[in-house]
């Protein structure tokens, strides 16, 4: 399973910003894409996943209403839509081929990052 996201940059506070991945390989629909993002200095984040048929989307509570995750199945890429982003939003963001077990989800494969920098 390769991932590659795409889409990061610099945006002022408020405005929005999408993300990409773009996924191949034999067996990546058999996960849920995620998002993660990590801050300097923090612990890496999960923001969300959804699985490729486009059901049972999840969003973390500190970026829920403002956050939307998405597939396009046809096209082997998902979207992180983000809006009304802030300074706090700022980080690397990755997105992960994913399952659950144990009670929480895992990171199988990565992609890797790429900068999100929300300026005030």
């Amino acid at each position: 399973v390769q991932l590659q996201a795409s889409g990061g940059g610099l945006v002022q506070a408020g405005g929005s910003l999408r993300l990409s991945c773009a996924a191949s390989g034999r067996t990546f629909q058999n996960f849920a894409v995620g998002w993660f993002r990590q801050a300097p200095g923090k612990e890496r984040e999960f923001l969300g996943n959804i699985r490729w048929s486009g059901d049972d989307t999840y969003l973390a509570d500190s970026v829920k209403g403002r956050f939307i995750i998405s597939v396009d199945n046809a096209k082997n890429t998902a979207w992180l839509q983000m809006n009304s982003l802030i300074p706090e939003d700022t980080a690397v963001y990755y997105c992960a081929a994913t399952y659950f077990s144990f009670g929480a989800w895992h990171a199988a494969f990565w992609g890797q990052g790429t900068q999100v920098t929300v300026s005030s």
